[in-house]
């Protein structure tokens, strides 16, 4: 394995998490532009950060475009091939800690003037909307799962040019209908490599990462992609 694949990763998800994350920090922050700009806001700048994101990877050199340990799971379950998850997940966990950083230090003016803890964290990682360890845990595992089934389907009915672009349809779908519960981490390294950068960073104020929540959006989103490559080596897929 070459070092660009690795590459791809990092920088995919650098720029996957910086503009996802961005958005939310333009959305909860106050005095920022985009201040209570609300849901389709945050879904619609989600979509964007993931399309970008994948087209940046396989520009970078991953050819993948992962950007999800549950996706690279997911397709070394699928292929029986592991050589590339501790790689990539290593790619991406960094990816994502610089991403949120580089939001800090673009929003750096807003987190004095945002005095709730949980506004600030919420521009990092995910919480529940309503804390239930095993309902948190199903939602993120059912979002993860259409997710994952999604990709495979969209990669393999569609022209390579326009799978990110769909993949950005389907993420933006799962926000929109299947975010409420959790905020839709889908993803271990969006969700721990930002709440990483929050515990570390010196945010005034921040209050706690919530380290008590910190393993469902990692867990679940593993659980599903085991069970989601398992699904697509079974079909054949």
């Amino acid at each position: 394995m070459t070092t660009f694949p690795f590459l791809g990763e990092l920088i995919g998800t650098l720029v996957l998490v910086l503009l996802g994350n961005g958005v939310v920090a333009n959305v909860v922050l106050n005095k920022t532009k985009g201040n209570n700009g609300g849901l389709i806001a945050i879904t619609t700048g989600w979509a964007f950060a993931v399309t970008i994101g994948i087209f940046v990877a396989q520009k970078f050199g991953s050819a993948a475009a992962h950007l999800n340990p549950a996706v690279t799971i997911a397709m070394a379950v699928k292929d029986n091939d592991y050589s590339n998850v501790l790689p990539f997940i290593l790619a991406q966990m960094l990816g994502a800690i610089i991403g949120a950083t580089l939001v800090w230090l673009h929003y750096l003016p807003h987190w004095g003037a945002t005095e709730d803890q949980g506004t600030k964290l919420a521009a990092f990682s995910t919480s529940p909307a309503i804390a239930n360890t095993t309902a948190n845990l199903i939602s993120e595992i059912i979002g993860t799962l259409i997710l994952l089934i999604g990709v495979i389907a969209l990669y393999s009915e569609s022209g390579s040019g326009m799978s990110p672009i769909l993949v950005g349809f389907l993420v933006w779908g799962i926000g929109l209908s299947l975010g409420g519960p959790t905020g839709y981490a889908i993803n271990p390294a969006r969700d721990l490599g930002p709440r990483i950068a929050h515990a570390i960073l010196p945010i005034g104020g921040k209050g706690s990462s919530d380290w008590g929540y910190a393993w469902i959006p990692v867990v679940g989103p593993i659980v599903a992609a085991v069970i989601a490559g398992a699904i697509m080596q079974g079909f054949g897929f």
